[in-house]
């Protein structure tokens, strides 16, 4: 049995879904308390049977925590408060779950004979808005100056300078895993990850931004008139990021398992690398090429903390583990465009050699 915290989440549901294919059984812990979260686990739950085995309920709840954790061969740990937003209209409960949340899972895991694998899932905004970082804009995306850093993107050595409560609940979060490995001898590992897409994802414009705009470029048929919704853009859209398709990410998770010994009080930054990398109104283009119509847009001022640049270095986890990414973008926004048209379709995996993009924000 595997633990997945979070698991009724959009990757915890692709994560899932690989792991029972392969004939483990899963259990999912999650509170169900972000939309749609229901529906991704009736599917896990209707397509492998009594491979799934869910609890309903919240990882600051000791008690139930611990019962489900004893025992597992491994343990990701999905479940979070992900946006920004959120933390910063209520940053004690973004706290709550992020920071004191992971710690309740660590000690779930700490206190049994032979505490299991720990694979811990964080994220580019623990690095902040890299004010220092020197670059240039192109006409279309941020650019660090230096062609080094250009060619190999922000690399695990980068100090920790979070600069909202969600970057600060996540690095706290971070931290407390990489010291329990330290301290305790918890065979666990941080993957810190860019911006993740992919089926099962509800995206909004806070997170998940690339099923965001999917959506409402979805929502307006072609050659419709515009429905009064635009999606709200800060800053001047060319943002840039690394996108990773969620089937690359699952096999990372079961690379940093397999191998956690040696990644062990390690964490790793994750993502498609600048060979993977556009700006946002290169994605709207893909978008756009895709539907018939790109989303309507309202720009607006730069927020605290905003990223111009940030690209996944993930030479350490790719030399450490033989991973790559493997999927394009064009193919992987095909895979998540087929599930949001009909999420009943079920989505083959895509090929290809990378490629990638992203707003301001992760996911």
């Amino acid at each position: 049995m595997i633990l997945v915290t979070g698991g009724a989440g959009f990757i915890g549901t692709n994560l899932a879904a690989h792991l029972a294919r392969t004939g483990r059984r899963v259990r999912i812990y999650d509170d169900l308390s972000r939309p749609g979260v229901d529906r991704n686990l009736a599917w896990l739950q209707r397509t492998f049977g009594d491979k799934i085995d869910a609890r309903i309920a919240d990882i600051r709840d000791r008690a139930k925590l611990r019962d489900a954790a004893t025992g597992v061969e491994a343990v990701f740990h999905l479940a979070a408060q992900v946006a920004v937003t959120p933390s910063l209209a209520d940053p004690e409960h973004d706290f709550d779950v992020n920071a004191r949340g992971t710690l309740e899972v660590l000690e779930a895991v700490r206190v049994q004979k032979a505490p299991p694998p720990f694979v811990f899932v964080s994220t580019n905004e623990v690095y902040g808005a890299m004010a220092d970082l020197p670059l240039h804009a192109t006409a279309t995306r941020w650019l660090p100056v230096d062609d080094v850093l250009a060619g190999r993107g922000i690399a695990e050595t980068r100090p920790l300078e979070p600069r909202t409560p969600y970057a600060c609940s996540k690095a706290c979060a971070d931290q407390y895993v990489l010291a329990y490995a330290r301290s305790f001898g918890i065979p666990a590992t941080v993957l810190r990850t860019s911006c993740v897409y992919g089926p099962h994802q509800v995206g909004s414009e806070d997170q998940g931004l690339v099923a965001q705009f999917l959506m409402r470029a979805i929502e307006t048929p072609r050659g419709a008139a515009s429905d009064g919704r635009p999606i709200a853009i800060h800053g001047d859209g060319k943002q840039t990021r690394d996108l990773l398709f969620v089937d690359d990410l699952v096999d990372a998770f079961v690379r940093a398992w397999s191998r956690v010994g040696a990644l062990a009080g390690h964490a790793f930054n994750l993502g498609g690398g600048p060979a993977n990398a556009l700006g946002l109104t290169e994605l709207l283009g893909l978008i756009e090429s895709l539907c018939g119509r790109a989303p309507e847009l309202r720009h607006g001022p730069w927020r605290s903390g905003d990223q111009k640049y940030y690209v996944s270095d993930a030479t350490a986890f790719a030399e450490a583990t033989g991973w790559s990414a493997r999927v394009a973008p064009r193919a992987g926004i095909e895979a998540l465009y087929g599930w949001l048209v009909d999420p009943r379709s079920g989505v083959a995996a895509p090929s290809g050699k990378a490629g990638a993009f992203d707003h301001g924000r992760r996911g």
